[in-house]
């Protein structure tokens, strides 16, 4: 097929050739990018990528679906004689004839919109519909089938039905067609494809579908409320360690396992909401009471449950959207314990970060790190917020979002961040969450609501997801390997550094491509709505000796290059303006199932190579143990900060959070 010349009336004009960029596709149709997603996925319209790595759409498929939608499309109306109108008359009339006089009418069916459709086939119950008329009218149809009129218009009403009655009144000869009074939203939400979920769930490239099937994801929480229609058929296994009867009264559990493997909203205003994983199954094991705590005792007997039961339901992740004041070192903390039993059987273990990252005078704060976070055999997760836009330009890491170190062990935490502000999911009916944070609710009813929640809960269960996404491409993908994985292929974020936002921000596409790729090559750069996204190259392993952070022959701060001598204890130990250059930076051997030493070069990475001696650190590299800090104290040099010296006293890590002093900015 010849590429079209034609011009639409947008002014937007593809490029002659053979393949268009997604977003001019996306233009071209008037459509939305997620829609192109869908129809790559779907098979409606073919990919093909550049040298560059860019996934463009063949012009020729987009032409052929533009083709299909126009003849969807009903034929035009029009008065004029001769028209279609008086073709259609005609024919009508025809038919009318040839018809037995004893024929009976076709049934009246008034015109449904979408949403309304979707409401009529799931049974809602509680269903706002508009229609059309004066207030007479309106008044007459709410007495007709006893409704409740929610509001008068000036063009009609608002009428409160259930599924039943919107058929009744779909059948109603004096009501031509029926809308829903959808609740309209400032931005759509944009979680999947901020992380490139939506790409990797199309198959971009030479990337197969992924959805996570077949993985099993224990959620330890608050419980799940299965009678969502996002959650129904999810659950394969259900085990309640507080002494009550099942379910969620407190919302969150819900929540986070939506975000996890929710599967497609069932209702039109409800459509773009999807969990991460939505292949996955989900094991809800309840260790939160009712008002969203619990005992530490109870999670760790739900770790232990999921690692006796992890072969019987293929549980290969585990999401801790909890935790509790460190109070002692990792090694001596029984939580943190179950995380490494967990992990040593091959279980990846996903942690919330923390809440902690500020006091409630605005302050920023660092060590705020919770248990079980703190483990390094966790992968702790701190918040990002995308300000409503899959953009990855805009994007900051949320005031709240607990930053490292841990306290007693000093480890670099978190490991990296996602999408969890304003994070849109499944809302348990009657929960305690949806009863006091009504304004919280977003769109929907009953088992078809949806309630918009904030933290690093929410961004565990993202990163949850991607895990299993991950493990939907590579099955035998070890914990350790996909911790190394996800940070590496994070990219970062504007203005903070690795105790805030750890390795970087999650891009699930760029950790697929990598994954798909055997862990060889380069890091893989990737496009996500529009814009490029650069892995940040950086990893942070653990030995009982101390901890390493790998990022390149330089670290730079402010553009300015860090002495050897100086220990940079900040948020911005890397910033946004760092080059990450891969020269010589080893991937040692992994803590928990790494069985292969990696090393990055200008050639990417290899399996198998013998990392020389001095090629580890040279002498700007940063080696954290306890061996950096003394008795005393450390004190910073002004010329790191400015004016103003901060020291740090061996009451560092008291019971208070240490609240850094002003002069010093996330």
């Amino acid at each position: 097929m010849a590429p079209s010349n034609q011009t639409p009336a947008d002014g937007f004009a593809p490029h002659i050739g053979r393949s268009i960029s997604l977003d001019h596709a996306a233009q071209f149709l008037g459509v939305s990018r997620r829609t192109i997603y869908n129809r790559i996925r779907e098979g409606r319209l073919r990919t093909v990528r550049t040298i560059g790595g860019s996934q463009r759409v063949l012009l020729d498929s987009v032409e052929q679906l533009q083709a299909q939608m126009r003849a969807a499309l009903p034929p035009p109306r029009t008065d004029k004689r001769g028209s279609v109108v008086g073709a259609l008359a005609l024919v009508l009339w025809c038919a009318a004839a040839a018809a037995p006089a004893d024929a009976q009418p076709r049934a009246h069916r008034a015109r449904l919109s979408a949403d309304l459709a979707d409401h009529l086939a799931a049974g809602s119950q509680t269903i706002n519909v508009i229609v059309h008329g004066d207030k007479a009218t309106v008044d007459a149809l709410a007495t007709r089938y006893n409704l409740t009129v929610g509001r008068h218009l000036r063009s009609g009403g608002v009428l409160r039905v259930t599924a039943g009655q919107l058929a009744a009144l779909q059948a109603d000869d004096t009501v031509d067609h029926l809308s829903g009074d959808i609740r309209l939203r400032s931005t759509a939400d944009v979680t999947a494809e901020s992380i490139g979920a939506d790409q990797v769930w199309a198959g971009v490239g030479d990337l197969p579908a992924l959805s996570g099937a077949g993985v099993g994801v224990a959620v330890i929480d608050s419980g799940i409320d299965t009678r969502h229609s996002a959650l129904r058929n999810r659950v394969v296994a259900s085990v309640d360690f507080t002494g009550g009867s099942g379910g969620d009264l407190y919302g969150h559990g819900t929540h986070v396992a939506s975000v996890i493997a929710g599967q497609i909203g069932r209702t039109f205003d409800t459509r773009e909401y999807q969990g991460i994983a939505s292949g996955a199954h989900l094991i809800d094991l309840r260790a939160l009471d009712d008002d969203g705590s619990g005992y530490a005792s109870d999670v760790i007997e739900a770790i232990d449950w999921a690692i006796a039961h992890r072969r019987q339901f293929n549980i290969r992740v585990i999401n801790l959207s909890l935790g509790g004041p460190v109070l002692q070192p990792f090694r001596d903390d029984p939580l943190c314990e179950a995380v490494e039993r967990a992990v040593r059987v091959g279980i990846v273990v996903v942690a919330a970060a923390g809440n902690f990252g500020k006091t409630e005078d605005g302050k920023v704060v660092y060590g705020g790190i919770t248990s079980p976070a703190n483990s390094p055999y966790a992968i702790a997760v701190g918040a990002v917020d995308t300000h409503g836009t899959p953009q990855r330009s805009d994007d900051t890491i949320a005031s709240y979002s607990s930053r490292g170190p841990t306290r007693y062990d000093l480890i670099i935490k978190p490991d990296l961040s996602a999408p969890g502000s304003h994070i849109a999911g499944a809302e348990a009916a009657g929960s305690y969450l949806a009863l006091s944070h009504p304004e919280r609710h977003v769109t929907g009813s009953g088992a078809n609501a949806y309630i918009q929640l904030s933290g690093t809960s929410q961004a565990a269960a993202v990163t949850s997801g991607a895990v299993a996404l991950l493990l939907d491409a590579r099955s035998n993908l070890q914990p350790g390997e996909t911790k190394a994985v996800l940070q590496l292929t994070s990219s970062f974020v504007v203005s903070t550094g690795v105790l805030t936002a750890g390795a970087g921000s999650l891009n699930v596409l760029a950790a697929a491509h990598f994954v798909e790729s055997n862990l060889r090559g380069l890091l893989p750069a990737t496009e996500i709505s529009g814009e490029p996204s650069t892995p940040s190259g950086v990893l942070t392993t653990y030995s009982p000796t101390g901890q390493q952070l790998l990022a390149g022959q330089s670290i730079n701060w402010s553009g300015s290059k860090v002495r050897s001598s100086s220990v940079v204890w900040s948020g911005s130990i890397i910033r946004s303006d760092s080059a990450v250059r891969s020269v010589s930076v080893a991937w040692p051997s992994l803590p928990v199932g790494g069985s292969r030493m990696l090393y990055m070069n200008g050639s990417g990475f290899s399996p198998g190579s013998h990392i020389r001696s001095g090629s580890l650190f040279g002498d700007d590299s940063i080696v954290w143990s306890g061996s950096l800090f003394g008795d005393d104290s450390i004190v910073w040099s002004g010329s790191l900060f400015g004016d103003d010296s901060i020291v740090w006293s061996g009451s560092l890590f008291g019971d208070d959070s240490i609240v850094w002093s002003g002069s010093v900015e996330d």
